[in-house]
């Protein structure tokens, strides 16, 4: 289930985020963390089962889109949906005041998410 991010999941969020290619600097990531606590349009969100396996970060862009910018799963749970599902969380929470899209490093990912859910729907 997803779960909103607080200042004390901050190592966590942050172990989490590192797993993006874009985030191994350790001043990059801290400044995204910062970002997400300090910025209101940035919402930051952990997916968590039994433990916290998931990170995934939207920003709300001229209130009209709800773009997700971060994605990312703890490498022993990958293949298992949880990306998905956290996708299609942020969907339900956002989808019915925002558009919700992805950035450019997120873009592939969520359309694999969208070529799932399609072909699901052609089997049905």
């Amino acid at each position: 289930m997803l779960i909103r991010y607080k200042k004390n999941h901050e190592k966590i969020a942050m172990g989490l985020l590192s797993f993006m290619p874009e985030e191994k600097d350790v001043k990059k990531l801290q400044q995204t963390i910062r970002e997400y606590e300090a910025n209101d349009d940035w919402h930051l969100f952990l997916w968590k089962e039994e433990d916290v396996i998931g990170a995934i970060g939207i920003r709300i862009e001229d209130d009209i889109n709800a773009v997700i910018q971060h994605i990312s799963v703890n490498p022993s749970h990958r293949n298992s949906g949880i990306g998905k599902k956290m996708v299609n969380e942020i969907n339900q929470l956002y989808g019915d005041k925002y558009a919700v899209c992805a950035d450019d490093k997120t873009q592939p990912f969520y359309n694999k998410c969208s070529d799932t859910d399609q072909q699901n729907e052609r089997e049905n």
